[in-house]
This record gives structure tokens, sequence and C-alpha cells, in this order.
């Protein structure tokens, strides 16, 4: 089977994790990426302009006579290119934002035109008319594993003798919310002995992740929107305690997860923040991981891609 995929960023770290499963699995694939930069400050569709994604389309049309099984859109705003195009069956994959945020409504209109439909959590499924496929990104959990805490915060140069809380996305980026993370960070502060040292962690390589999941003592996500929110389940795979907002499948996925902890208002989450760093345990959450190990999910996405073939 050769997929032809489309995705608006082919520097993902879940995209590309996702090729590498794929194409073990016995799935050639070709990637095309929306030309132009993404800008988390800029304006425009995704950080880019419109322009950007009306060129893209003549190069996923020219591609759409080639030797192809499917066309997957990875993300909604690839998704009119793969609808418009008359040779192939496509495969839709909504990652959250694309759905719940202000661009939805495209993301909507393309699924109705799909052959399939990938969504990452129930409540981004209960938003889509028709039937879809609820299968979140997976963790590679050789990858995303344990290790001793004092020898990761030693790697990395961080105070032995602090409590380390751990923001992984770009300051920046509206979506995730890095203002209330602060907020939240420094009402945890007051109650708390000893320092508190917040991380906000980016343009990281994917390898070196898990050094910074291991070397921290709570994951702390505000976001304002998510689908299934990968850094979650990483810090699952390495132990690591999360506090977040309820968004996405979080509070699906860290059932039975301890410590750790969902809740809706800046004073909860500043109080389940503190007991984490209070305690200093690590987590059961690995053992929750292995639903979503990245074996598991693109098997079922490999699934969807042979039976959307042989229906074509």
């Amino acid at each position: 089977m050769h997929a032809l995929e489309l995705v608006t960023n082919s520097r993902s770290r879940f995209f590309n994790q996702q090729i590498r499963h794929l194409e073990a699995g016995g799935v050639r694939t070709t990637t095309l990426a929306v030309p132009g930069d993404r800008d988390y400050g800029g304006g425009g569709v995704d950080g880019r302009s419109p322009v950007d994604y009306l060129r893209f389309y003549p190069t996923v049309l020219r591609h759409s006579f080639r030797d192809y099984d499917l066309v997957h859109a990875n993300y909604g705003l690839t998704g009119p290119a793969a609808v418009a195009q008359p040779s192939l069956p496509v495969v839709l994959s909504l990652w959250g934002t694309d759905l719940m945020g202000p661009f939805g409504p495209v993301s909507a209109a393309c699924a109705r035109l799909a052959d399939a439909v990938v969504v990452m959590s129930p409540e981004m499924a209960s938003r889509l008319d028709g039937e879809c496929h609820v299968i979140p990104h997976g963790v590679d959990l050789d990858r995303f594993a344990p290790a001793p805490p004092a020898e990761a915060r030693a790697e990395l140069g961080w105070n032995p003798s602090a409590s380390h809380v751990l923001f992984p996305y770009p300051a920046g980026r509206e979506v995730k919310n890095y203002p209330r993370a602060e907020r939240v960070v420094d009402l945890a502060r007051e109650r708390v002995d000893g320092d508190v040292e917040f991380h906000t962690v980016s343009g990281v390589s994917h390898e070196r992740m898990p050094v910074y999941m291991n070397a921290a003592d709570a994951l702390l996500l505000t976001s304002r929107r998510e689908g299934s929110p990968n850094s979650v389940k990483e810090a699952m795979a390495c132990n690591l305690p999360v506090v977040s907002v309820d968004v996405g499948d979080v509070r699906a996925r860290l059932d039975g997860v301890s410590p750790s902890y969902v809740r809706d208002s800046d004073d909860g989450l500043a109080t389940a923040l503190a007991d984490v760093l209070a305690d200093g345990e690590r987590s059961n959450g690995r053992e929750a991981a292995r639903e979503v190990s990245v074996q598991r999910t693109n098997e079922r996405l490999r699934e969807v891609y042979r039976d959307v073939v042989a229906d074509a």
C-alpha cells in the first residue's frame, strides 16, 4: 500500500513517529507539507497566509494522479486539498484544535466528504455528524520510559533541591495558554516549601523529551483546546504526575492514574500542583499508557487504510 500523506508541518514529531511506524508495518508513504512557515504569533490560517493553502492544492492534485492507494489528510486544514482531488479515497485525521478552533467548520465540512475520519477523542467524535474512528496519537513506550529523576536533572543542569514544573510548549502558542500556567505556578509557589522552578520547553528533539519528563516533578497543562494531548500520554509513560484542565480526553486518560489531577479553576490547579510537589511521588501512569502505545494505535490506523482501499 502507498499512502499520500498531507500535513501542515512535516517537522511534527508526532506525525513523523506515525510515519515511521506505518512504514514499519508495510505502508509506503510520500509526504506533502503545506508551503510557508507557521508563526505562532502571527495571524492568517494556522499562522500561515490563506494563499499558502491555495498554493498547496495544485501540488496535491498532480500527485493524486500518480500511483497511490489513498490520500491521508493529517489535520483539518489539509482536508480541502484532499477532498477536492478526484482520484483517491480520503482518510481525514483531525487532531483537536482543527475541529474545536476557529476553523472547525472547515474540518467538519471535509469530514462529511472523506471516506473515513479519524479523531483523537470521543468528545471530538460527538462534534461530527457521521461515523468516525477514535484513534489518538500513540506514545512510544520504548523511548518514553521512567528513569531516575536525579540523573535527568543532573544531565539538564537543573537545581537538584528545587521542585520542577514542566510546560512543554512554546510560550507564544496561544491555544496552550501559557499566561494561565504561569499564574497557576505562582499560586502553587505560595503553598509549598522550597523553590519551585517553571520550565517552558520547546524546540527540543523528540529524543531528548524523555529527559525533561523524568527530570520534572509535574507536567502542567492549561490548554484552551485539545484532542488527545501527546504530552500527557508521554508524561504517563514516564510516570510523571500530570495536573491539567479538563480538556480533550485528558480526564479519561488520567482515570486511575495517581498522583494526577484534573481541575477547572486556577485555585484548584494550584492546589493540585502544590500537593504533587509536596508529595514528590512518581505516578503509576505507565500501565495506563500501554493502552495508547504507538504500536496499538498505528495498527488501528492501518486497519482504517485497508478498509478504505478495499471499499474504493
